[in-house]
């Protein structure tokens, strides 16, 4: 499994100019006369199973394959430890840069991702899964197992962190992502609800920075609880045929925009004006348009 994340990582930073099959076989591993057979075998694979990889080559030249997505969701028809394993990649790539994830730099001579490096990125998909599905997280953290009901998942410093509470206590604790091991996630909604007080002043989108505004954002049900981790509880929430509508006091739009950026596509904004307006001219503004 490691060898398609390699090539994955290494198709996703090249972009547009593609990637050698000589290239893919040294990152794979793959040697002897028919190495590059074996590449074009993980790779109709991994079309088949959803990914939209192309040899971009002239008739008759050496292969170059290109990845022209990587939005795959996938729905694998593999052993249950490798469709764990590729969910879990494939998680990575759908939430950001799966390059930058696992430290490919976009040109090196050396095989790019440590085993270290695709573990921790792979915990944390398990992570993300857990608490998108209210599910009970089991892992291996300083030396003792945890059972965790899991809150939210954070990032501080470069690390990620995890929020939840031990089964059987009631505190809540935070867990360094990249610390766990022998993580495993029970099934969807064995979880309890994690209550956790939120001291409004502390929250930054309400400093008064700004003149107050009310701000209404759209998002699917699926995606209500990742808004509430990430704006706290709206001053009003209704469903709208299939999607919810949400009501925000803002006083500091900044902080805002900052964690709409991190919701990205989850959320649209539906108003004020010039809320929008200034939200798409800093977006034009950071694509140097």
């Amino acid at each position: 499994m490691e060898r398609l994340v390699r090539m994955a990582a290494a198709l996703r930073a090249a972009g547009t100019g593609g990637v050698t099959a000589e290239r893919l076989a040294e990152l794979a591993e793959f040697g002897g006369a028919g190495r590059l057979d074996q590449v074009a075998r993980e790779l109709r694979h991994l079309n088949h199973q959803g990914w939209q990889i192309d040899n971009i080559a002239a008739r008759g030249e050496p292969a170059v394959y290109r990845m022209t997505t990587v939005d795959n969701r996938l729905r694998l028809r593999l052993t249950p430890a490798q469709q764990a394993a590729l969910r879990r990649a494939a998680l990575v790539a759908d939430r950001a840069d799966l390059a930058d994830r696992l430290g490919l730099p976009e040109t090196t001579s050396e095989p790019p991702v440590e085993v270290a490096e695709v573990a921790q990125d792979l915990a944390l998909g398990l992570v993300l899964q857990a608490v998108r599905e209210q599910a009970l997280l089991r892992f291996r953290y300083s030396g003792s197992e945890r059972l965790v009901h899991p809150e939210s998942v954070r990032t501080q410093y470069r690390r990620w962190y995890l929020r939840g509470v031990e089964d059987g206590a009631e505190t809540v604790k935070s867990f360094v992502v990249s610390r766990m091991s022998e993580v495993d996630v029970e099934a969807p909604g064995t979880a309890r609800a994690v209550v956790v007080e939120h001291h409004e002043a502390l929250h930054p989108m309400r400093w008064q920075v700004d003149e107050p505004v009310l701000v209404r954002l759209r998002t699917r049900a699926e995606f209500v609880p990742d808004v509430h981790r990430w704006l706290g509880e709206p001053e009003a929430e209704t469903g709208q045929d299939d999607a919810v509508l949400l009501d925000y006091a803002v006083t500091h739009r900044a902080a805002l925009y900052d964690r709409l950026y991190e919701l990205g596509t989850r959320v649209q904004v539906l108003g004020p004006d010039d809320v929008r307006t200034e939200l798409l001219g800093e977006l034009d503004s950071m694509a140097g348009r």
